[in-house]
């Protein structure tokens, strides 16, 4: 037995625990309050993303959150107007959406697997800062996270799901992929930061090779940024720990570390 593996994740499920708690609270002031809050969740294929989904919602009232992960546009949804199947998910006042990916499938997944043309990925990149900027001024908090992984870490998920048969569902043939367009994701992945990362909503990078600190880390974001009510009173650190999370700016140079 590794005793010192064993501390460390001992000392994980209780910050996680005093976490989920302050998760509570601030989901009773998103009620009290009529906010509405959108998580959006990105990253590469096994950066961790579901998994800190789950944590985010394991203890919060089902009657006020949701999670939205969208399958492939259908023929009618096709020929709407590309953002109009997620306005419906928006949040409505009192709630909490969580987005296991979002609208910025067509900034980095559909172009890179063709699902998309160039004029379409041109005029998202284009329409998309609009679009935010509309619902920051009607009063939604939207969070964008982008959990960061190397190229190593994924390979070796990639692996341990193969391995194993309760995961191996995970396993689409996007994600079989991944590892061989690896260097198309980034070429997008930088044009979309650059033309979409704004004051008023913002690119939250998370290092997400620690599942476990990236899990706690991003919880801590968003408890530190609402100013929810009983906030003082938390018996845990909220201010997320800056070798984790980090804010993105143009001068970055390889995020996937």
């Amino acid at each position: 037995m590794d005793l010192e593996e064993v501390r460390k994740t001992l000392l994980y499920e209780q910050e996680l625990r005093q976490l989920q708690v302050e998760l509570v609270r601030l989901q009773r002031w998103v009620q009290a309050e009529g906010e509405r809050i959108a998580i959006l969740i990105e990253g590469r294929d096994a950066a961790g993303k579901g998994g800190t989904i789950r944590r985010f919602t394991e203890h919060l009232n089902p009657r006020a959150m949701r999670v939205v992960a969208l399958p492939k546009p259908t023929d009618e949804e096709r020929g709407q107007w590309y953002f109009q199947r997620y306005i419906r998910q928006l949040p409505n006042r009192g709630e909490i959406v969580f987005f296991d990916r979002s609208w910025y499938n067509r900034a980095v997944v559909e172009p890179v697997m063709g699902f998309c043309t160039k004029k379409e990925h041109q005029r998202f990149l284009q329409q998309v800062t609009e679009f935010e900027h509309m619902l920051y001024e009607d009063g939604v908090t939207l969070i964008k996270f982008w959990f960061s992984i190397s190229k190593e870490e994924q390979a070796k998920r990639f692996d341990a799901r193969r391995q194993n048969p309760l995961k191996q569902w995970k396993l689409s043939p996007v994600d079989e992929k991944a590892q061989e367009l690896w260097d198309a994701y980034t070429r997008y992945k930088e044009e979309m930061f650059s033309k979409t990362h704004t004051t008023f909503s913002p690119w939250i990078i998370v290092k997400a090779n620690d599942k476990q600190a990236a899990r706690l880390e991003s919880l801590r974001y968003v408890l530190n940024l609402i100013p929810y009510k009983g906030k003082e009173e938390a018996q845990i650190r909220l201010a997320p720990d800056p070798n984790v999370i980090t804010r993105f700016h143009r001068k970055m140079v390889e995020l996937d570390l």
